[in-house]
């Protein structure tokens, strides 16, 4: 079974915010393959789908993006999802909106989600992919930057790298990570 986890913050008014690409990616997956993630079980909101023959996890931990790592835990853990098969999807103002990467392992960066991951789950052997949301100025606080809404100018940027990120997500589970990563990094 594969699993396939957007992070970002519940609650409306974090909905509209540049931390929740991820909400909003797996939003706009799960619309794109017919469905919409509602149970909650393991601290989060999710659906299991048959595609192609396997099982996707498809979920938005409801815990804070800061403690994304304890509700990624309970899914694997309780689906036994091997971390090969987890892919993360979460916003980075390192990359231009618009653009996404794509990396089958690495550190979290200055994203406090993904760190809460790989601390909860003792590795950084998980596979994801970042959606760009910056560029972001170092002399801005990070935490207004991310909490903020896109700029109207760069929302049609930021809907076009959700295409990409969908794509590359399809490639993914397809078992085409290196195909992936060549057409989107």
């Amino acid at each position: 079974m594969w699993a396939v986890v957007g992070l970002g913050n519940p609650g409306k008014q974090y909905a509209q915010t540049k931390h929740n690409a991820g909400f909003v990616f797996m939003r706009k997956l799960s619309k794109n393959w017919g469905t919409r993630l509602k149970k909650r079980k393991s601290s989060s909101k999710m659906i299991i789908i048959a595609r192609d023959k396997e099982r996707v996890l498809l979920a938005m931990p409801q815990t804070y993006m800061n403690r994304s790592g304890l509700a990624v835990k309970q899914i694997v853990q309780n689906y036994a999802i091997k971390l090969e098969k987890l892919l993360v999807v979460y916003d980075d103002f390192d990359i231009p909106v618009g653009e996404i990467r794509i990396r089958k392992e690495g550190s979290a960066g200055s994203h406090k989600g993904m760190s809460s991951i790989i601390k909860e789950l003792g590795t950084n052997l998980i596979p994801r992919i970042r959606i760009g949301i910056g560029p972001f100025d170092l002399e801005d606080d990070a935490s207004d930057f991310v909490l903020s809404p896109f700029r109207k100018d760069d929302k049609q940027k930021f809907n076009k790298s959700l295409e990409k990120a969908c794509q590359a997500a399809e490639l993914f589970l397809s078992g085409q990570a290196e195909k992936a990563m060549n057409l989107y990094n």
